[in-house]
């Protein structure tokens, strides 16, 4: 069948080439809290491709705390989440949306059941940050093997 052979499932993230010249996975998501499933999965079959299994549990919490962030913070009706090899060790991984508004860290009280989502992230990122764009914003964590 002709067209075929370029064709993909459509629950298998997209390989292309970042920016930057490494290999990454992306995905664009509806900016709903369901998304973090995906966004998971997506970074399961990467670390797996690159043999980085190791960095799975941490990436994945990273990426469940980014989408949510999203979620909860912005009225993007879209996200971007991306996995990218750095190189043997290192692994980013990023969600885009269109609000302008870079996250702030914001102590939580003790008891309440939310607040604490970047918190979690610098304390398991080996950095993290957020890159203002003209159109909204990328917020990124490093994760390396030991």
């Amino acid at each position: 069948m002709a067209g075929t052979a370029n064709a993909r499932h459509p629950n298998q993230p997209h390989l292309e080439p970042a920016p930057t010249g490494h290999p990454a996975y992306t995905e664009t998501l509806p900016c709903t809290p369901e998304s973090a499933t995906a966004a998971r999965r997506l970074i399961r079959q990467a670390l797996g491709a690159w043999a980085l299994d190791a960095l799975a549990d941490d990436a994945c919490l990273i990426a469940n705390e980014m989408v949510a962030n999203a979620c909860r913070h912005t009225r993007s009706p879209l996200i971007r989440v991306s996995v990218t090899r750095l190189d043997g060790t290192r692994v980013e991984i990023a969600v885009t949306d269109r609000s302008r508004v870079l996250p702030a860290r914001k102590p939580a009280s003790p008891d309440a059941l939310d607040g604490r989502g970047l918190v979690l992230v610098d304390a398991i990122a080996a950095r993290w940050g957020a890159d203002p764009q003209r159109w909204g914003k990328r917020v990124w964590a490093e994760v390396r093997a030991a």
